[in-house]
């Protein structure tokens, strides 16, 4: 995120640099927001909860992300659970800090707009994937999401965190891995996931992850094209 440098004075003091552990609950639904983070190395999981304790991840976090959205719309409260995918570093600030930062920084309050554009777009389009392919396809998509974010062939994922994340049954998960692997796509054992083929786990993917990919990057090509909040 580039920032003016009066907008990057304000809020930059603020930020403090944290280390983030695998699952460490971030944010909790129907709490009140103390921090907001800006990732950095760390990936994070936004989770829809049930009455009945089973989650289903809806959207990721992650360098170019944001944890904190209600903030932005004037809301204190979380609506879903955060917690953290894959461990790393992230930039925390205070909530009570960050709303002062988007009544006085417009570019920053801007970039964040946009970025809250986008996250639904992928929350609608996992909602439909979830609903129509099978798990095998969606643990595909699944994979070159996080694969993209973080840039790394290996993933931290046990089965039973793969199943919370897409929704389904440990025994669901266990299938689809199982497809993949024969096919010669990933490994999966000890509960990490080794990518070994990306392009091959995008033939095997459904048209989820490339219905995404496409439809965030026309936007940021007119963000570009749009440019910045004029300054004086």
């Amino acid at each position: 995120m580039s920032l003016p440098r009066k907008e990057s004075d304000f809020l930059f003091p603020r930020l403090t640099l944290v280390n983030l552990e695998l699952h460490d609950l971030l944010q909790e639904a129907g709490h009140s927001i103390e921090h907001c983070y800006f990732p950095n190395t760390a990936m994070d999981s936004i989770l829809n909860i049930m009455q009945d304790g089973k989650s289903v991840e809806v959207e990721l976090a992650d360098k170019e992300g944001y944890v904190g959205f209600p903030l932005i719309a004037g809301f204190s409260s979380s609506s879903s659970r955060v917690v953290t995918q894959a461990r790393g570093t992230a930039f925390r600030i205070d909530a009570d800090y960050m709303r002062r930062a988007l009544r006085t920084c417009p570019q920053l309050n801007l970039s964040l707009l946009r970025y809250s554009q986008e996250a639904p777009t992928e929350v609608t389009q996992i909602a439909a994937c979830n609903r129509l392919h099978e798990v095998d396809e969606r643990l595909a998509r699944w994979l070159l999401m996080s694969h993209h974010r973080i840039g790394s062939n290996a993933l931290p994922l046990t089965q039973d965190f793969l199943a919370q994340m897409l929704g389904t049954r440990r025994a669901g998960v266990s299938v689809g891995a199982s497809i993949l692997h024969r096919a010669g796509l990933i490994e999966h054992r000890g509960g990490h996931v080794s990518i070994i083929n990306r392009a091959g786990l995008e033939q095997a993917c459904c048209e989820c992850y490339g219905v995404i990919q496409r439809q965030l990057e026309h936007w940021r090509k007119d963000s570009a094209s749009c440019g910045s909040v004029p300054t004086d």
